[in-house]
């Protein structure tokens, strides 16, 4: 469910026509619907009701301080991956008592930051990690508490670079070295284990993958339970998937039953971790066609947006479905491309679009996660504006680089 609708023949986010930003903001431009942000945070929370719950934000998947104030006012977590998205997160008012730190390779630098900034836990992906953070608490000589982050080997059945919990992914530990891990941590003083964590992967589509990882990891806390390891927290983190195209992934309320029918008797609380499912379909790009090329049979939809603003259709043959901003029912074969120096710049191969000239508007839908935060300034073009609207007003939450932005660390 999103609120990018046309209206009298116009493509509008909540109220605000899109042909008015690109007007007053320009092109490309990412735009954001907060009315759809709120309620997909709501609906996530509310699924969980039934069962002790704290919903963990994944910053990785939007990370605009505008944005996390909201989810702040809203009262949700943060999952963060690096110091610099703890420092996102504070600095947008998140509270550092609902932070959880993932990742396989903190620093000593990023470990120092969140244990002084007093988060939650810190999800263990190693024991090597273990060992610098149990090093960095005991010389600041204050406790540290943890989770261990698990890797059940199972296939998520979802694109292989953004599976997670196999072994051939380089995130977790294994089931019998975690294991271990607990008994060696229970020597530690100044270690708190407080919790155990699972994710599988990204953009799953199916409850097959994720009732897989419930079994195990439900088999693995009743194991830990009776060796009298005292859990406070069970993470299950994110990977639900949304609809880019014709996918049908089960809705938050079908997801929120089989993971609380699976954990409800552990007497621990639930921490969950989404991302995309709550703000893919909350945000599109806003792209203006330069011009039209074509090539013998071949052709091309040359727009201002490229790979460096949204590189998932290029790293991941990524589908997104792309509306025109003037409702448009004719529609022709072509590649969208962009104007990077690069083969792999494209929006879309052999698709099906509305027949658009050049200064018209396309809005590539479904693009609010791991769009603008993936973007680089490759072939040093500025990275793009970011638009959140709210009912018939917008506001620029992100202004557009300008060619100055792009050396001034340089000088």
């Amino acid at each position: 469910m999103h609120y990018f609708e046309y209206h009298a023949g116009q493509l509008h986010c909540e109220q605000v026509p899109l042909q008015r930003i690109a007007d007053e903001v320009g092109t490309p431009a990412y735009v954001y619907s907060e009315r759809t942000l709120h309620r997909h945070v709501r609906v996530f929370d509310e699924a969980f009701q039934s069962v002790p719950h704290l919903i963990c934000y994944a910053v990785k998947a939007n990370s605009n301080i505008n944005i996390l104030r909201r989810f702040a006012e809203w009262g949700t977590g943060f999952d963060i991956v690096s110091g610099g998205e703890l420092f996102r997160v504070l600095r947008a008012g998140g509270s550092p008592e609902k932070v959880i730190f993932s990742g396989v390779g903190k620093t000593l630098q990023e470990i120092r930051y969140a244990l002084d900034s007093g988060i939650l836990f810190f999800n263990i992906e190693s024991s090597a990690e273990m060992d610098l953070i149990h090093g960095v608490a005991r010389q600041a000589n204050k406790p540290v508490r943890v989770s261990i982050r698990t890797n059940p080997d199972i296939d998520a059945r979802t694109h292989p670079y953004i599976s997670t919990g196999t072994q051939k992914n380089k995130f977790g530990v294994s089931l019998p070295e975690a294991r271990e891990l607990y008994r060696n941590m229970r020597q530690l003083s100044n270690v708190d284990v407080v919790g155990v964590s699972c994710h599988i992967g990204s953009q799953i589509t199916e409850m097959g993958p994720f009732e897989e990882a419930l079994a195990s990891i439900r088999r693995f806390v009743l194991e830990l339970q009776a060796e009298g390891v005292a859990l406070k927290y069970l993470d299950f983190g994110g990977g639900l998937g949304i609809p880019y195209d014709a996918e049908e992934p089960p809705s938050p309320a079908i997801y929120a039953a089989s993971v609380a029918c699976a954990t409800r008797d552990l007497g621990i609380q639930l921490v969950l971790e989404p991302g995309r499912v709550i703000a893919g379909n909350a945000g599109i790009l806003l792209t203006r066609v330069l011009l039209k090329k074509n090539q013998s049979a071949k052709k091309f939809l040359v727009v201002d947006a490229a790979m460096n603003d949204l590189i998932r259709p290029a790293l991941y043959g990524s589908h997104h479905q792309l509306w025109p901003v003037r409702e448009e029912n004719n529609k022709e074969k072509v590649d969208v491309v962009g104007p990077v120096c690069e083969s792999a710049d494209f929006i879309a191969r052999d698709r099906d679009v509305a027949v658009l000239h050049a200064g018209e508007l396309l809005a590539v839908m479904s693009a609010g996660a791991y769009g603008f935060s993936l973007s680089s300034n490759y072939n040093s073009r500025p990275r793009v504006a970011e638009v959140l609207v709210n009912g018939d007003s917008y506001q620029v939450i992100r202004r557009r680089e300008s060619y100055e932005d792009l050396i001034r660390l340089e000088e």
